[in-house]
């Protein structure tokens, strides 16, 4: 995986040099959950985060074909409904709060203009920065305690393998107002016995962005 982002900066940093590229920066909000063949899927809900980096714009055709690579810092992850469920044994559980997912995500688009809109896709590579975990989990009204930190990564894989797919409008100027879905290839968990509920688990991530050339 590591090879992997290497060569795409390597890639990018060749078109970037030949190209009349343009910087800029962006931000926005992501509505994130998880999807995959969840146990219990009912239990968890989108949540609300945001993201935020830098994009280099590279022409390829003129104005109508281009390559989008960018570096942001993105919140993803879901919140639990709060619901209480009841086993065949009469054991009630309740899990509430909400689980925070910081990536750096390296999404590589290759972006189609018509006018002022635009279309995109591409792969997209992620690292897991850190893991800020706040939910609780309650049996039979009494708060369970945690067999690891709300902060350790144990268990989740640190790099995830996916796609991003989106349109948008951009000004003459370069400003730009996006809605891209990111999708993942790869689970959320390295199959660990700690992370036992997200075996097959997937992030999904819509995000609603922002842009502004740097320049141009």
């Amino acid at each position: 995986m590591k090879k992997a982002l290497i060569l795409i900066v390597a890639v990018v940093g060749s078109f970037a040099a030949q190209a009349q590229t343009t910087i800029g920066i962006k931000a926005g909000a992501n509505y994130s959950n998880l999807s995959g063949d969840l146990k219990d899927e009912s239990r968890f809900n989108n949540k609300l985060g945001f993201h935020g980096g830098l994009y280099a714009n590279i022409p390829v055709i003129s104005e109508l074909f281009s390559i989008q690579p960018e570096f942001l810092y993105s919140n993803k992850g879901f919140k639990y409904d709060d619901q209480v469920t009841t086993s065949l044994f009469g054991t009630e559980t309740r899990q509430e709060g909400s689980a925070n997912f910081n990536y750096l995500d390296v999404p590589v688009m290759a972006r189609v203009k018509a006018g002022g809109f635009f279309f995109e896709a591409g792969p997209q590579l992620s690292y897991l920065i850190n893991v800020n975990d706040k939910t609780k989990t309650y049996v039979n009204g009494q708060l369970e305690e945690r067999s690891t930190s709300e902060k350790s990564k144990e268990g989740y894989s640190d790099f995830e393998v996916g796609y991003a797919a989106g349109l948008g409008f951009a000004t003459s100027g370069g400003v730009s107002l996006g809605l891209r879905y990111n999708g993942a290839f790869t689970d959320l968990s390295d199959d660990s016995p700690a992370r036992g509920d997200f075996k097959d688990a997937r992030h999904s991530v819509f995000q609603l962005s922002v842009g502004f050339p740097l320049s141009k």
